[in-house]
């Protein structure tokens, strides 16, 4: 116990505060079960010239609430697991993968395609994420899916997702993944799809272009998708449950292969020449390494399935690990493909009515975060919940090298993962945030924490970029040429570093007591001042998007106490003021990768809210109204049990493709921010 007092010494006062605010109300709160703190319009927080009627206590309730609310969702081993929640591509491609298979069951079908109806737009098509218009690659997934379901061409929600897709260019206009699921079915032409060679994994690790200078998430999707397009397995269906009518003008009148660049010396036109190269070699079987490159393939992704819910984790990687083995002859009972689909099965949410996958799961990023918003609200850093959670994660961090240390050879293992298991891919993101909520807890065994941490400090430090920032998976992962290979059009090719990850790394860093003169800090703090945008704001890699990204450079700069009026600081500040909805709240829409004018702006959300004023806090902003604003948000949109509602999409796995909804975002960040508010009023009223 006493190696790790000094972790939280810094805190402890605080914290005292908070507890016994919340403590005191904890019996009010008690007594009124059946009215909620900010639920009713009778005792809704009223602005009275920019000031809340009793709103230190009215926030304590509300901590209380949400504290009680969290602990709630805590399992039993220790840990927090909420839903991500991804688009309707993941039922698509469920019912795809079983198809292909020729495993599924009618039942899951049919629950699936009732998931995928219900999520579909007015105007026909399907998105990518909640409110958003229709996206060409999900809705001819969605229409094909619910065709091999059983829907016919003529039902009124097919003809409408048809109309749609033919106003949207039809199928020549969706991605590369899609076009090659599709030609699983011949419903495409393997010919016309961006060739993936798995030639590709015999590029020497010294070699310009090798599968370690791309994400590694592309890594694990392309090695085993390699594997398939080598293969490029078919399955005969019956004509009326292709797309063909999704065609515009037809098939045999539609360009199917890639366009070439306007610019005619280009690197797109470049890496075209080379894919075009390519399939010639394989039209006249001149391929001489492909045997090698299958079996190197092939032990790549196997050894890769240890120590893992399977390849990388995540759906598409372990989806395309699934095809790949049956072309590989692997029999539907071999243990592992009986793994593999298990890991991937696990993955499935079934209901009543309705079928549904989540994109991977969140069990250590959850889990730190309930474990630091618990801490930070006054949960003593002894409480027998909170060390549980410690045991528990602890167990987690990463010992055994990865594929990381291919361009990090010098780094020793400690990091942690975001998902259960998942060795090969520890993150500096969730490392960090491991060390931050392990700060705000006393492990019984007081040296084995303090050794854990320090490991995993080591390991982050060593994956410091050259440009001073960090990325998640990588080391220097930012040889932006690779975004113009033809089947990187899931935009996610790279890994390189961020403000969002950095900013949390010197919150971790200054924490344990690092500090601006430190060189990794200085080279971060460069950085991060390199990367602000024009208008004062920050991009967001993780979540949406600017509110996101401008909060977690905030509280990094803020932890390393950089200068308040440095003009840095409060140009962000006074963005983040500038986009305060109407109603109190923050809120950005998705929307905003793809058009950086709607920066900052979308209806709000509880998780967007509370970052904007964890972001104003950081800077010092006590006094303003849009700070005060912000809680009564906050507290007026607090429902009966302690929860918030969420709508919205807040969370990024690749900007303009992919997105998410954590479920607990909308529970663990709006705790974070009322005992930061209360914290920082309690120092102000004893200063």
């Amino acid at each position: 116990m006493e190696e790790s007092s000094p972790y939280r010494s810094a805190h402890s006062s605080v914290n005292s505060s908070v507890k016994s605010t919340s403590e005191n109300s904890a019996q009010s709160s008690t007594q009124s079960s059946t009215q909620s703190p900010a639920t009713s319009s009778a005792s809704a927080p009223q602005m009275r010239f920019g000031k809340i009627d009793d709103l230190g206590s009215r926030v304590a309730v509300a901590v209380d609430a949400a504290r009680k609310y969290l602990f709630s969702q805590q399992h039993e081993e220790g840990y927090w697991c909420g839903e991500l929640e991804a688009d309707t591509s993941l039922e698509s491609d469920y019912i795809l993968l079983h198809t292909l298979l020729g495993t599924g069951s009618q039942e899951r079908f049919d629950k699936a395609a009732r998931y995928i109806l219900n999520h579909q737009n007015e105007d026909g098509g399907w998105s990518i994420y909640a409110g958003g218009p229709s996206n060409v690659s999900a809705s001819v997934k969605a229409y094909f899916g619910l065709k091999l379901a059983g829907f016919t061409a003529d039902h009124p929600a097919l003809a409408r997702a048809r109309r749609k897709i033919l106003e949207m260019g039809g199928v020549t206009e969706v991605n590369t993944f899609t076009k090659i699921y599709l030609c699983f079915f011949g419903q495409y032409d393997y010919d016309a799809v961006p060739a993936v060679p798995p030639e590709i994994v015999l590029f020497p690790n010294w070699f310009w272009f090798n599968i370690y200078e791309i994400s590694s998430w592309s890594r694990a999707i392309l090695v085993p998708l390699s594997i398939c397009y080598a293969k490029k397995p078919f399955k005969k269906i019956a004509d009326e449950m292709g797309v063909e009518e999704l065609f515009v003008g037809g098939r045999d009148k539609s360009r199917m292969h890639l366009h070439w660049a306007k610019k005619l010396i280009s690197w797109r036109n470049f890496f075209l020449c080379l894919d075009r190269l390519t399939h010639w070699f394989e039209r006249v079987h001149i391929r001489p390494l492909r045997s090698l490159a299958l079996r190197k393939a092939e032990k790549w992704m196997l050894d890769r399935f240890e120590m893992s819910d399977g390849l990388g984790a995540i759906y598409p990687s372990m989806m395309n690990a699934i095809i790949a083995l049956r072309c590989l002859g692997y029999s539907v009972d071999d243990p592992q493909f009986i793994r593999a689909m298990d890991e991937f099965e696990k993955l499935g949410i079934e209901e009543d009515d309705t079928f549904r996958m989540q994109p991977c799961m969140s069990p250590v990023w959850d889990t730190a975060y309930a474990l630091f918003a618990l801490g930070e609200a006054g949960v003593p850093a002894t409480d027998s919940r909170l060390v549980k959670c410690a045991d528990w994660i602890l167990q987690k961090q990463v010992r055994k090298p990865g594929d990381w240390k291919i361009k990090n050879p010098k780094g020793e293992p400690g990091g942690w993962y975001f998902e259960f298991n998942n060795e090969f891919y520890p993150d500096v993101d969730d490392s960090a945030m491991v060390c931050l909520a392990l700060s705000r807890v006393e492990h019984p065994n007081g040296r084995y924490q303090a050794e854990s941490v320090q490991r995993a400090i080591d390991w982050i430090l060593s994956m410091q970029c050259k440009d001073g920032g960090w990325a998640s998976f990588d080391k220097d992962n930012d040889r932006m040429v690779f975004q113009y290979v033809p089947f990187a059009d899931h935009n996610a090719m790279l890994d390189p570093a961020t403000v969002d990850i950095t900013g949390r790394i010197l919150e971790c860093l200054a924490t344990y007591g690092y500090d601006q003169n430190h060189p990794a800090v200085k080279r971060a703090i460069k950085f991060i001042r390199e990367q602000q945008e024009p208008d004062g704001s920050w991009f967001g890699r993780w979540g949406v998007n600017y509110i996101y990204g401008t909060m977690q450079v905030l509280r990094g700069l803020e932890a390393m106490a950089v200068d308040r009026n440095d003009p840095m600081i409060q140009q962000a500040a006074e963005w983040m003021r500038s986009v305060q909805n109407a109603d109190g709240g923050w809120g950005e829409t998705v929307g905003s990768y793809d058009d950086p004018n709607l920066r900052g702006t979308g209806e709000s959300t509880a998780s967007q809210t509370a970052w904007a004023i964890m972001g104003l806090l950081a800077v010092g902003d006590t006094r303003s109204e849009c700070v005060a604003r912000g809680m009564a948000y906050l507290l007026r949109t607090q429902s009966k049990d302690g929860s918030w509602d969420e709508a919205f999409f807040t969370g990024t796995g690749f900007p303009r493709v992919f997105y998410l909804k954590y479920h607990l975002y909308s529970e663990y960040f709006p705790l974070i921010a009322l005992t930061t508010y209360s914290k920082v009023m309690a120092e102000k009223s004893s200063s």
